[in-house]
């Protein structure tokens, strides 16, 4: 008798990766949840909230539970990182680091480890193998409203082999309808906003791992406007928070050599056309191209703009857009698609007018 494939799905007791679990079930698989630890020290009952969530899901489902402690990883790996970013006047997005590090990297090597043949998640995006090459490709998922494939861009061939989407042709209304006619305990789950350890916010967050440094807040001339404290605190396009009079004013620059936060009343200013991208990774062979044309992400909720990419060298390119766009901020990810595929992504290090 043929072994059924065993999974290990990443269950963090919300809607989505219980419904995963749930469908991989139905489709005859050995399932079992894993439950990851990421951080504790400053959100720990909300941890062991989404735990026993994840646990009474694994348990309505009929599939065996495990909880992977993660947390001495997730702080070396991942938040250490993203405090960094904002030290250095950066905006990171420490959910890409995430997935490749953590998620679709030590979660994935423990399933390895315990004989699992797939880890699956909740992630609203699709899989398939491309004809001949044997090669795996990622689409956007069947929802648009939910796609999360610019979250995925830094993954590699050698991963996505032993990954599974199956929410990628569900819509988030189908996935909830699901949960409902199984009757699953975790219905009135939140969904999460942001990073999981921003539980309180971004400056809430920030404020306890950097030091206020006051600067000043000039305007694109030059001119002296107004104090901060401290760059890191800011973010391209914020306009909120400034303390401004006779507003409201954009930030539009950050210099954080010289702890000068630079601001405008004119929105015009937060637009570029151009940008340089490091860290690149193609997950598509069309990343051996000199000049790819491409619908390009800023960030996640960005609308795809059409634009020109041009290969510096494997891990470095050059984008120019059609049209200029609003706030290239550099840290975050920049995301290349050819209509529903992804074709692999990079971090914006610099953006130019």
């Amino acid at each position: 008798m043929k072994r059924k494939k065993k999974i290990l799905v990443g269950m963090s007791g919300g809607i989505d990766s219980s419904v995963a679990a749930l469908i991989l079930k139905e489709k005859g698989f050995d399932v079992s949840g894993g439950f990851i630890v990421f951080e504790e020290k400053n959100n720990r009952c909300c941890v062991i909230e989404s735990k026993n969530r994840a646990r009474r899901a694994a348990k309505a489902i009929g599939i065996p539970f495990y909880s992977f402690d993660f947390k001495k990883e997730f702080k070396g790996r991942i938040i250490s990182r993203f405090i960094d970013g904002y030290k250095a006047g950066i905006t990171p997005n420490p959910c890409v680091d995430c997935n490749k590090e953590i998620k679709f990297g030590l979660f994935l090597d423990k399933a390895l480890a315990l004989k699992f043949d797939y880890v699956a998640t909740g992630h609203y995006v699709r899989k398939r193998k491309m004809k001949g090459t044997g090669k795996f490709m990622l689409l956007k998922g069947k929802d648009e409203n939910k796609d999360q494939s610019y979250f995925l861009w830094k993954l590699n061939q050698k991963q996505l082999k032993r990954i599974l989407f199956p929410l990628g042709n569900y819509t988030k209304e189908e996935t909830r309808k699901k949960a409902a006619e199984f009757n699953l305990p975790n219905l009135d789950a939140k969904e999460s906003q942001e990073a999981c350890f921003l539980k309180n916010g971004l400056f809430s967050f920030l404020k306890d791992k950097i030091k206020t440094k006051e600067g000043e807040i000039v305007d694109i001339k030059g001119k002296k406007i107004g104090k901060h404290q401290g760059v890191h605190f800011y973010t391209l396009g914020q306009r909120k928070g400034l303390g401004l009079p006779g507003g409201p004013y954009f930030v539009v620059g950050k210099d954080a050599s010289r702890n000068l936060l630079i601001v405008s009343k004119n929105k015009k200013d937060l637009f570029g056309k151009e940008l340089i991208a490091a860290e690149v990774n193609w997950i598509d062979s069309v990343g051996k191209k000199e000049k790819i044309k491409a619908k390009v992400k800023i960030r996640h909720h960005h609308q795809p703009a059409a634009a020109t990419i041009l290969k510096i060298n494997n891990r470095k390119c050059k984008i120019i857009f059609n049209k200029p766009q609003q706030a290239i901020t550099p840290g975050q990810s920049v995301v290349f698609y050819k209509r529903k595929k992804l074709l692999g992504g990079g971090i914006i290090r610099s953006s130019f007018c």
